[in-house]
């Protein structure tokens, strides 16, 4: 690991950069160079910006107002969405206000502030989404002991859990990254710094760090991954054993659970398959993660979820019927 690390104490890689000004900042590409397409996304992601955060925070508002939804289902889903506000808030308004701005940087503090959150909200979600399966595991396959298993402490420990998974894994990036010496080219082509991307334009041979990089996050995402496949195969074989009349209601909740995952997921295949010599995460894969998922995942969660639509009709009538009393 401390590989590529060893070749600065060296007196020729440090001769090689030390007379080469430091870069202080970087310049954000950005998703189009041109003007007329960067004013027409600028609109674009502002709306989708908008209605992720706006999206997601009506579905915390709904569980944390609404007794019937004070179940460790929706406690998990209202920390889901509360890391997707997380998500698409740590790159996409500087994106949004790069499309306006003529010198599209950002400063070294600001780029690795940006590489720590992506993977502290990428990590946690996946975790979450694997603790989100275990509540559905229980609440189908053990249903008589789900309120012991499931537990409000059980439940705060699983979130918790979660958070200092992908506190660890984005610290375990940062370390052997912020200490990477940058003294050339400082242009990266995303719309925010991109881990690989960074890594690429540091002044010495990185090659043994990005494997580690693409192996520390593949791992991560395989483990999760696979422990959800494992967990949605038993819970829709149980399900498909079952004839009782709730199952058309069980299968409608897991399916927007296997919807969230796919979407998640589908893209971090496309990314771990890639060749590494040819290794750069697209653009608008990165929109995906950090835009179009918080996006969709209040969508898909109410539109498949009976409780949850008429708990938020609920809380408009509470709202319209205090304006009129007002």
């Amino acid at each position: 690991f401390f590989f590529p690390l060893a070749n600065l104490s060296s007196p020729d890689s440090f001769n090689g950069w030390s007379n080469k000004s430091v870069v202080t900042e970087f310049i954000l590409l950005g998703l189009s160079s041109s003007r007329e397409l960067q004013l027409f996304l600028f609109f674009i992601f502002s709306v989708f910006y908008g209605a992720a955060v706006l999206g997601n925070s009506l579905i915390i508002l709904t569980v944390i107002t609404d007794s019937r939804l004070h179940s460790p289902m929706y406690f998990l889903l209202s920390n889901l969405s509360f890391i997707d506000v997380c998500q698409a808030t740590f790159a996409t308004p500087k994106m949004i206000s790069d499309f306006l701005s003529e010198h599209k940087t950002i400063t070294f503090k600001g780029c690795m502030s940006q590489i720590f959150f992506l993977h502290v909200f990428g990590g946690s979600e996946m975790v979450l989404l694997v603790a989100m399966a275990y509540d559905r595991y229980i609440a189908i396959c053990k249903p008589l002991h789900y309120m012991t298993i499931m537990s409000r402490r059980a439940c705060t420990v699983l979130v918790g859990v979660s958070w200092a998974v992908g506190i660890l894994h984005s610290a375990s990036h940062l370390v052997f990254t912020i200490d990477l010496p940058f003294c050339g080219p400082n242009k990266v082509d995303n719309f925010f710094c991109d881990l690989p991307l960074v890594i690429k334009l540091a002044c010495l041979d990185t090659y043994v760090l990005e494997i580690l990089v693409l192996t520390n996050s593949g791992l991560l995402s395989l483990i999760c991954f696979l422990l959800l496949l494992i967990s949605y195969t038993i819970i829709l074989a149980t399900v498909h054993r079952q004839a009782s009349g709730g199952t058309s209601r069980a299968l409608s909740t897991l399916s927007a659970h296997i919807t969230v995952v796919v979407l998640f997921f589908g893209p971090l295949i496309f990314i771990y398959i890639w060749p590494f010599e040819s290794f750069t995460i697209d653009k608008f894969i990165s929109v995906f993660f950090t835009v179009f998922t918080p996006l969709l995942n209040p969508m898909i969660y109410t539109l498949r979820n009976k409780d949850v639509k008429e708990a938020m009709k609920k809380l408009r009538n509470q709202h319209v019927g205090s304006k009129e009393a007002c």
